[in-house]
């Protein structure tokens, strides 16, 4: 599972998901995206079986990129625990998706094997997302 190797504080707030990502132009890897529309934390679980998923449909043609990390730790108390005694253990880690963030990115391939990789992975996703396609204009 994706974790972070050093982190300077165990645990995290868990923080606020409004808003979208101030990142809107393209990445500069990759000309197919996937792209989320909704905000919502991915776990690590989720991301590699998204990652599977798409890496069995390309059938080792392209290159894919993961365009984001589970940077934020997430903790649990112990079931039948009383109140009180502090913050739980951490028991998994998530990336904090914004609308609009750009997810995978695929490069290498034709545009119909990338639709077909990508949306394959959208269903892993628990979020709404969108297949875009990065045109590059050509001065001649």
């Amino acid at each position: 599972m994706l974790k972070p190797k050093k982190i300077k504080f165990e645990k995290q707030h868990r923080g606020r998901m409004t808003g979208k990502d101030k990142h809107t132009s393209y990445p500069k890897v990759g000309k197919y995206f996937l792209q989320a529309k909704e905000s919502q934390w991915i776990s690590a679980k989720q991301i590699e079986s998204t990652r599977r998923t798409i890496i069995h449909k390309l059938k080792r043609e392209g290159k894919l990129f993961i365009l984001f990390f589970p940077h934020k730790p997430v903790t649990t108390r112990v079931s039948e625990s009383r109140m009180g005694s502090g913050k739980g253990n951490i028991s998994h880690w998530v990336a904090v998706i914004k609308s609009n963030m750009y997810l995978f990115a695929l490069q290498g391939i034709t545009k119909e094997l990338a639709y077909e990789a990508l949306k394959a992975g959208s269903y892993k996703l628990p979020i709404k997302t969108q297949i875009i396609i990065k045109y590059e204009t050509s001065i001649t």
